[in-house]
């Protein structure tokens, strides 16, 4: 495969990095994180590597949903900062070379927006066929999506006499994605955001965001098309993120059935929840099978590969008895899971603390086909605090130092305590320690952005010789990497079958060692516990009748 590099794609190879201003950092001392805030930690990102930031929700909220139930698309939250404190952060951000993206939440309003206090006027008021109406809605509960507080997606309106649609909370009423003033006026939402200087936004929960649209309308889908198309326009190195958690045969629509002229890149939901059920295993098959059922995506599209996200970790595409696995393996206690379907748990937590298991996690995930997407904390093994009600609990406030350091205020939310506490987790004291998790990032992001074949190649999955391991290859551009995941807590090895890199020297990219290829093609790899290897093709040699580690 011959890679073409140009900045229009700069999407192929980025590391995101989502973020939530309320909990990332407090710049004026009120206990809220603020844009002032991330504007003082902006060095520090592009210190880590990462080359592109996620925005969760910034705009004015009425604050029933962690800012996902929006008042105004076009501000800032007061209590986040000023339009002028955006455009500070914006350049200093471009200034350390770091594009941005927000999310985009254009599936609902919250019932206190303008527009919809409007709508509820009455059945002729003129905004009215910006939300959806119904006189008597079919119930249906297979449609609630958070059993836990809602048990319809219809809600009474006793002044206008209608039901509207919420596919969410009751409080969050959903824009009628059919009618051509609304996708007007997201149009111009967009293109205000990138007038000052986003690249881009990750769509929230998109087949709730078409699934709307009447089909005498025409195809839902063309919405997407819009919208890239407008994005294009402005701005050809933009991009749509989407939130697609469907099954592989119907997600693909989602990208433009081929054309890559919808979203750019969709989260690969079904490898995601597939991973944790090998972590839970110990055994690389379902993995493997997920990435061998994974269609390839259009030219001009991306997978965003993951671990979990700032919502829960949602295991839905599992069966339910590989579901009860995972809880099992990750979360056992009924605090812990969220909805029946998910966990709301990050990583630290999960793993028992064990950096083996965190490592083991991240250097999977980076090396997977597909642009790495990393939720804020994770570099330094932030955990959860279980005491905060709902997914709250993953939303964190950032530590940085042993005493906090996110705000000398209380913090809008509490901090973890016990062994997952600021005084044991902090980005100033594993800054200093060249074997902590954040150094561990750090070099998983600088050998990826190495390494485009990662991020551009042709993968295939490899037949490892032990259950417990996962290996797969890339191959773009004359260019090799081998990547080799023992998932188990015993020592493994590993036999490759490498014949048509017979003769080649592999340099590990994360350790000191090489591995010669042999004649026959055949490496043998030992691996200790959660042990992983990147074997890259540095250069060719006499074949040899046998090779294992050479050095290491």
């Amino acid at each position: 495969m011959r890679m073409t590099y140009t900045s229009d794609l700069w999407w192929k190879n980025a590391v995101v990095y989502c973020l939530d201003v309320e909990t990332f950092k407090d710049g004026d001392g009120d206990g809220i994180g603020d844009f002032r805030g991330l504007t003082q930690e902006i060095d520090y990102l592009a210190g880590l590597g990462v080359t592109c930031l996620w925005l969760m929700p910034f705009y004015p909220t009425a604050n029933q949903d962690d800012g996902y139930d929006v008042t105004d698309f076009y501000s800032i939250d007061p209590r986040l900062g000023t339009l002028g404190d955006f455009v500070e952060f914006m350049r200093t951000a471009h200034d350390r070379g770091l594009r941005v993206i927000a999310d985009l939440v254009v599936n609902h309003t919250s019932d206190r927006h303008p527009w919809f206090l409007a709508a509820c006027e009455g059945k002729d008021a003129p905004m009215r066929d910006w939300y959806v109406w119904k006189d008597e809605p079919e119930p249906d509960p297979q449609q609630v999506v958070f059993p836990d507080q809602e048990d319809s997606v219809w809600e009474y309106d006793e002044h206008s006499g209608q039901y509207y649609l919420h596919s969410f909370y009751k409080h969050q009423p959903d824009l009628n994605m059919g009618n051509p003033e609304v996708r007007d006026e997201i149009s111009r939402i967009l293109g205000f955001w990138m007038e000052l200087g986003l690249s881009g936004f990750r769509v929230d929960a998109v087949p709730f965001l078409i699934e709307n649209v009447s089909p005498e309308l025409g195809d839902p889908h063309e919405f997407l098309e819009g919208l890239r198309a407008f994005m294009t326009r402005r701005n050809g190195g933009s991009v749509l993120l989407g939130e697609v958690n469907l099954p592989y045969k119907e997600l693909t629509a989602y990208f433009g059935d081929g054309l890559g002229d919808q979203l750019t890149l969709c989260f690969d939901f079904t490898a995601m929840q597939r991973a944790w059920l090998s972590l839970a295993r110990q055994e690389a098959a379902p993995l493997a099978a997920a990435l061998r059922d994974r269609p390839k995506e259009p030219k001009d599209a991306q997978w965003a590969m993951f671990l979990r996200n700032h919502d829960e970790l949602t295991l839905d595409q599992l069966g339910e008895g590989e579901r009860n696995e995972v809880f099992q393996a990750f979360g056992p206690e009924e605090n812990m899971q969220i909805y029946g379907r998910g966990l709301r748990r990050r990583m630290p937590g999960m793993f028992d603390g064990d950096p083996r298991r965190m490592k083991l996690a991240y250097s999977l995930m980076f090396s997977l086909p597909g642009t790495p997407v990393i939720f804020y904390g994770e570099e330094i093994g932030l955990s959860e605090n279980l005491d905060v009600e709902g997914r709250m609990a993953v939303r964190t406030p950032m530590q940085w130092s042993e005493e906090g350091g996110f705000s000398p205020a209380e913090p809008v939310r509490p901090m973890p305590g016990g062994r997952f506490g600021p005084e044991h987790v902090n980005v100033a004291d594993q800054k200093r320690d060249p074997g902590s998790l954040l150094r561990w990032f750090q070099l998983l992001i600088e050998r990826y952005r190495e390494c485009p074949e990662l991020a551009w190649g042709d993968h295939a999955v490899l037949d490892a010789g032990h259950p417990s391991v996962h290996a797969h290859r890339a191959d773009a551009g004359g260019a090799t990497v081998v990547a080799v995941h023992n998932l188990c807590d015993q020592a493994a090895q590993a036999e490759l079958a490498l014949d048509d890199l017979a003769g080649c020297l592999l340099t590990d990219l994360l350790v000191d060692g090489t591995v010669e290829v042999p004649a026959a093609g055949s490496v043998r790899l030992p691996l200790d516990p959660y042990e992983t290897r990147w074997l890259r093709v540095s250069s060719r040699t006499k074949p040899v009748e046998d090779a294992s580690v050479k050095s290491r």
